[in-house]
């Protein structure tokens, strides 16, 4: 169903947090719960993800994550500020040790000059207080294209992450 290097990322996830007894939640905007998906392809994934928030609105981010409406309104949907709060939003609302968040416009519609199609922005949190954050800039491959893009990403970043020092 996934492209294979998808489901290896996702296979090596799955077994390095089964291994170390972690969780994993997801916020997903642009994906609409690709990622999440991706993960729970694999066998045994339910021994590491606690749930998948799709918070496609801003009123989803607001009412599911506790993202700020005056981040919202004074950054966007797209934006670090928002990835980072839907990241934290997804740790306090689950029992996750870890997070990601996605936020981005996968087109063909929606892009502008200062936000085109293709911008994403990534943010993993870990309980712990850990973060990072990712901006790509895909640009105008396609929506399915920039979507597959952002779950590689995103699987990265989770990896990233769980083994900062």
């Amino acid at each position: 169903m996934w492209p294979a290097d998808i489901e290896q990322k996702a296979r090596h996830i799955i077994r390095d947090f089964t291994a170390r007894g972690l969780k994993l939640a997801t916020a997903e905007s642009c994906t609409g719960g690709f990622i999440v998906g991706a993960l729970t392809e694999v066998a045994g994934s339910s021994s590491v993800i606690d749930r998948g928030f799709v918070t496609y609105s801003n009123e989803a981010k607001i009412e599911m994550l506790g993202v700020a409406g005056e981040t919202l309104a004074a950054h966007g949907a797209v934006s670090r500020e928002t990835a980072v709060e839907m990241a934290l939003g997804t740790v306090t609302n689950s029992a996750a040790d870890f997070a990601v968040a996605v936020t981005g416009i996968a087109g063909p519609s929606g892009g502008s000059a200062e936000k085109p199609v293709g911008l994403v922005h990534l943010a993993a949190a870990g309980r712990d207080g850990a973060m990072r954050h990712r901006e790509m800039r895909y640009g105008d491959l396609g929506r399915e294209a920039i979507r597959l893009a952002t779950v590689r990403t995103a699987l990265d970043l989770v990896a990233e992450l769980a083994h900062a020092p």
